[in-house]
C-alpha cells in the first residue's frame, strides 16, 4: 500500500513560530514511518516552505498546498498536522483553508479553533454550561480606567494577550500601578486584552483526544508548579516548574477533574488532541475546578504536558498519532 504523505505545519506569526516548530519536530518523530512520509511544512510571513529530508526547503504553493521533494516530484499531501502556537493555526484560518482544499487536518473545526483561541469569548460560552471561570474583562480599542478594573477584578489580577499562548505578553499584577504598562505589553502580542481575577490554588492541565478507534480519551492529570510568580515563558520552556504527572489529587477530586474535561470536549465538539487547564481553588471545605483556558493545539515536545500523560497512562504517542491520522484519512 502506498505511503500517505503527511504535512506537520508549524511556525506561524506570532511570538510563538519557534515554540511551534519544536513542537513540529516532536510530532516528525512520532510518526509511524511504515505507514506515512512526513514533511515539516513551516509557514510565516516570508513564505510557506516544506523542510525536505535533504536538509533543503520547497516552496509551497498557497492555491492547491503542492511543493516539489528532492526528486523533483511534485506532492500534495494526504493529511495536515496543524501543530501552529498561536496565528494562523490556532485560530481556525489554516482549518478554513484546508477545508477549501479538502484536505484532512488533525485538529478541531474552523469554528472551534476560532472560538478556543479567544480566552475570553470561549470563556463565556462555556460560563453559560456552568463552567466556573475567573472574574474577568476584555480591553479593546477603548482605554479602561485603573480603578475600573480594580474595582471588577481586584488585585492581584492578570492581564494577558486575548489571543496568544506560550504566556507571552502575560504579566501578573499586584499593585493598581502594573495594569497600565502590562495593558501595553499584551496589546504589543494581540489588539485585545484580557484581564482576570487572580485565583489562588492548585494549577492543572488535562489532555483529551478522540477517534472513531478509541473513543473519547481523557489522560491523567498533571499538577503544575512553578517557580515563578506564575506559568511564564520560562516555568514552560526553560525549566522553572516542577510537573507532576498523575496530579496529587484524591480519586473524587481526579474523577470531577477528567469528567469535566471530557464534557467541555463534547460541548466543543472537539476533534484532535486538546489541553483543558484550571485552577482548583477551596469555598472553606469545598475544592473549586475555574476553568483556565483551552488549548486545541498543545505544546507537542517531548516533555510537553501531552507526552507525559500518554506515557503515565501507558500509551504510546506514536501509537496516539497514527490513530488520529488514520481517523481522518
Amino acid at each position: 500500500m502506498k505511503k500517505k504523505i503527511i504535512a506537520i505545519v508549524a511556525g506561524g506569526d506570532s511570538s510563538e513560530h519557534d515554540v511551534s516548530l519544536r513542537s513540529a519536530a516532536g510530532i516528525n518523530s512520532w510518526v509511524d514511518r511504515e505507514r506515512f512520509i512526513p514533511y515539516i511544512v513551516e509557514v510565516s510571513h516570508q513564505g510557506w516552505e516544506a523542510h525536505l529530508e535533504d536538509g533543503s526547503k520547497s516552496p509551497v504553493n498557497r492555491h492547491d498546498f503542492t511543493f516539489v521533494d528532492e526528486q523533483g516530484q511534485t506532492l500534495r499531501p494526504d493529511f495536515v498536522y496543524i501543530t501552529i502556537h498561536g496565528t494562523p493555526g490556532e485560530n481556525g484560518i489554516l482549518q478554513g483553508y484546508f477545508e477549501l482544499l479538502g484536505i484532512p487536518y488533525s485538529s478541531c473545526s474552523l469554528l472551534v479553533a476560532a472560538m478556543t483561541f479567544d480566552k475570553f469569548v470561549c470563556n463565556q460560552y462555556l460560563k453559560g454550561f456552568g463552567v466556573r471561570v475567573a472574574e474577568s474583562l476584555l480591553i479593546r480599542e477603548q482605554p479602561v480606567a485603573t480603578e475600573d478594573i480594580v474595582a471588577r477584578v481586584g488585585l492581584p489580577c492578570f492581564v494577558k494577550p486575548n489571543g496568544a499562548g506560550s504566556s507571552f505578553g502575560v504579566t501578573k499584577c499586584k499593585t493598581a500601578e502594573d495594569i497600565q504598562p502590562a495593558i501595553a505589553k499584551a496589546k504589543a502580542e494581540c489588539d485585545e486584552v484580557l484581564i482576570e481575577a487572580y485565583l489562588d490554588g492548585t494549577e492543572l492541565a488535562n489532555g483529551v483526544f478522540k477517534t472513531r478507534k478509541t473513543g473519547t480519551v481523557v489522560l491523567p492529570i498533571t499538577e503544575v508548579v512553578s517557580h515563578n510568580e506564575f506559568f511564564d515563558y520560562n516555568a514552560k520552556y526553560n525549566g522553572q516548574v516542577e510537573e507532576i504527572t498523575p496530579a496529587r489529587l484524591s480519586e473524587e477530586t481526579t474523577q470531577r477533574v477528567q469528567a469535566l474535561t471530557k464534557a467541555i470536549y463534547e460541548i466543543l465538539n472537539g476533534s484532535g488532541i486538546m489541553r483543558v487547564d484550571y485552577i482548583i481553588t477551596h469555598e472553606g471545605d469545598k475544592e473549586i475546578i475555574n476553568l483556565l483556558e483551552i488549548n486545541a493545539t498543545p505544546g507537542m515536545t517531548a516533555t510537553s504536558f501531552i507526552p507525559q500523560q500518554a506515557r503515565a497512562a501507558g500509551l504510546e504517542m506514536k501509537q496516539i498519532i497514527t490513530d488520529i491520522i488514520e481517523d481522518k484519512i
